[in-house]
């Protein structure tokens, strides 16, 4: 049975760099025989306000963690805004503590690449350590490669939406193959 690999990220505007960049892992993952899920920028806006004390779910809601809870690998990619991740992709993030209580808890035992976009240098390296210590407070393994790009300096994608950077695609099929040779044993 093919792996199934979740996609998050992006903005409000469709085709974000960060979106475009966790659709690129996606495709890689596909091509080793995932089958893929993207939640794109617009469908995490459309995800109301996550409230813990109101356990009732919107149909996009309970879409969202039923595709994370059948997950086996997740990519999450977001704009470095201020040194953070997005309030959309973060609203997301903690929706996800409806998988608290599950016989997997959030992401326990489960590869997650993570991307960030940035439009200057500064902002992606501490907002891809702040990805990284979101993902493991949920129990979950970042990939060792992690991918920040500066989108003004580095311009990932032609006009046509082709990857156009080389490096870049380097470090995308090196996230995809971290997250579908990722294989944890179990504890004895």
């Amino acid at each position: 049975m093919a792996r199934h690999i979740v996609g998050i990220g992006g903005t409000f505007r469709p085709r974000s760099s960060s979106e475009m960049l966790v659709r690129a892992v996606l495709t890689e993952c596909e091509e080793l025989g995932a089958r893929t899920t993207m939640f794109d920028g617009p469908a995490l806006a459309a995800l109301p306000h996550f409230n813990p004390e109101r356990p009732e779910r919107t149909p996009e809601q309970a879409a969202f963690v039923a595709a994370l809870r059948a997950a086996d690998g997740l990519v999450i990619g977001t704009p470095g805004y201020h040194g953070g991740v997005s309030g959309v992709v973060k609203n997301a993030i903690d929706l996800l503590e409806d998988l608290r209580g599950d016989d997997r808890v959030y992401f326990d035992g489960m590869p997650v690449g993570l991307i960030v976009s940035a439009a200057g240098w500064q902002a992606g390296g501490v907002t891809l350590a702040a990805l990284r210590g979101i993902v493991h407070a949920m129990r979950g393994w970042p990939t060792p490669a992690g991918i920040a790009i500066n989108s003004i300096a580095q311009k990932p994608f032609a006009a046509d939406g082709a990857l156009a950077d080389n490096g870049i695609g380097g470090q995308i099929a090196t996230m995809a193959r971290q997250i579908m040779a990722f294989r944890l044993e179990p504890v004895a």
